[in-house]
């Protein structure tokens, strides 16, 4: 059989997961809070400088509490990570032997004969103990540890590009068609930031936009509701 040849390189969709998370949240969350901002302060009868006041305000506040809740989360994920890492090496450190039969055991239950699998477990600790531990016992590996500045950035860069579009449009908009240009077009991108997060996670595209078609469109009308019920100019 001949070897793998080195220009193939499998993009595998979990290389993918760190950053893609917080992108695709950070974009729908700023697409769908500004619209909804912007559809429920219109209902309201405000002006266009008091829409776009809000509009603005709510790209400022949404990425900066998306960077800071983002940050945080992961650095918690980040510290687990590294006491629990901390701790092997500790176990590895006082009791190798122990350490390499348990790691053997890991090997036996996912299909290896004892014999090999106690030479697999000499072999990969003989290498690398600590990082034999972090992928095979503990589960961590580069893909999936927390990294918690890539996370923040991604999640305030794409909740201020999501959250251009409402405002846009309603910068460029008449102020008597600003609800209804907005609430129309960001349903449109939300579909499209959909469409566009399935095929990046190689998920059905259907699925996708049906979710964020449907409650964008719920989220959008129960602020423009709450801005009709009240009525009044804000400012």
């Amino acid at each position: 059989m001949s070897a793998p040849s080195k220009s193939h390189a499998e993009g595998h969709y979990l290389n993918r997961a760190g950053w893609l998370r917080a992108a695709v949240l950070g974009a729908n969350d700023g697409l769908l809070s500004t619209s909804s901002l912007v559809v429920g302060v219109a209902a309201a009868g405000s002006s266009v400088s008091q829409i776009l006041l809000t509009g603005i305000a709510g790209l400022a506040a949404g990425s900066m509490s998306m960077a800071a809740g983002e940050f945080v989360s992961v650095s918690s994920q980040s510290d687990a990570e590294q006491s629990d890492l901390a701790r092997e090496q500790q176990e590895l450190r006082l009791d190798p032997e122990h350490e390499t039969r348990e790691l053997a055991a890991i090997y036996i239950k996912r299909g290896l004969d004892r014999d090999l699998a106690v030479t697999v477990a000499k072999q990969l600790m003989a290498k690398d103990a600590l990082g034999a531990h972090a992928r095979d016992e503990l589960g961590l590996t580069d893909i999936s540890a927390a990294k918690p500045i890539q996370a923040a950035l991604a999640s305030a860069s794409s909740f201020a590009l999501g959250a251009a579009p409402p405002i846009l449009t309603a910068l460029l908009v008449p102020a008597a068609h600003v609800i209804w240009a907005v609430f129309g077009g960001s349903l449109v991108v939300l579909a499209v930031l959909g469409a566009a997060g399935a095929r990046a996670g190689g998920a059905p595209l259907l699925p996708g936009v049906t979710r964020v078609f449907f409650w964008g469109a719920v989220a959008m009308a129960v602020t423009a509701g709450v801005g009709r019920l009240f009525n009044v100019t804000v400012g």
